[in-house]
């Protein structure tokens, strides 16, 4: 995950059957954003993994929406930030 978030200027962490990291593709590519998605597990599966990354993040929720390397929040974030136009400054 770091070198992705390393690589790539919008970054969405997320997992299979949740309806928040899905929210936050769909704003990004109807505003013609590229970004990098990274998918780790499902409810069934893979809590280890998302527990590790809940407490190296400090963020206890599924999207994890980062920016030019930092997480910025969540799906409700990222659209606050889309409307306000700081999405685009921090693209800058």
């Amino acid at each position: 995950m770091l070198k992705a978030v390393a690589t790539h200027a919008i970054v969405v962490v997320g997992m299979a059957q949740n309806p928040a990291p899905k929210k936050a593709r769909k704003l990004l590519t109807e505003a013609g954003l590229a970004h990098h998605y990274l998918e780790y597990g499902s409810y069934l599966n893979s809590w280890r993994r998302r527990n590790a990354l809940k407490l190296w993040t400090g963020w206890p929720t599924f999207p994890m929406v980062f920016v030019k390397g930092t997480l910025v929040g969540g799906a409700s974030d990222l659209e606050k930030l889309m409307q306000s136009g700081e999405l685009k400054k921090l693209l800058g």
